[in-house]
């Protein structure tokens, strides 16, 4: 019987990057979703307060790309994240199309013990990469969403 890596298909998909990427998000993101899902929030209302979390305003569209959620949930999700005084929506100064987004105190001391959380699981899971390793790591996927976002 063959192995996976013994036989000439696998191959693609073992050494498929996108694949990987997608497979190992899943993995580390599905570990810390259940920390996120413990402490009372969805996944997406964490995407979008840790998004904001920097404390930056910054518009709906960007908010939606950087979460990885889709703009019509976002903007049902400021709904009622703003009702409950976590977000707070501001008018652009010079354009009125767009609408930008800030976190609000209130959002902030929400989600600091989540992040905090979030920060070592990181720490635990970039751990046995050692740190000049892990850089590296960030470092290439910054490029590569860089690279990727401006190209769409």
């Amino acid at each position: 019987m063959n192995s996976r890596s013994d036989t000439a298909e696998d191959d693609f998909v073992d050494n498929y990057t996108p694949g990987l990427l997608a497979q190992a998000s899943q993995l580390i993101s599905g570990e810390f979703h259940a920390i996120v899902q413990a402490n009372g929030f969805t996944i997406s209302d964490w995407r979008v307060l840790a998004t904001l979390s920097g404390g930056k305003s910054i518009s709906i569209g960007e908010l939606a790309q950087i979460s990885v959620t889709k703009q019509p949930t976002v903007t049902r999700l400021l709904d009622r994240m703003e009702a409950q005084g976590y977000v707070k929506r501001i008018p652009h100064e010079t354009d009125r199309r767009i609408t930008l987004v800030r976190i609000t105190p209130r959002g902030q001391k929400l989600t600091s013990n989540l992040i905090a959380q979030a920060l070592l699981h990181e720490a635990e899971v970039l751990a046995p990469l050692g740190k000049k390793k892990a850089d590296e790591l960030r470092a290439t996927l910054k490029l590569l969403i860089q690279l990727h976002r401006s190209a769409n």
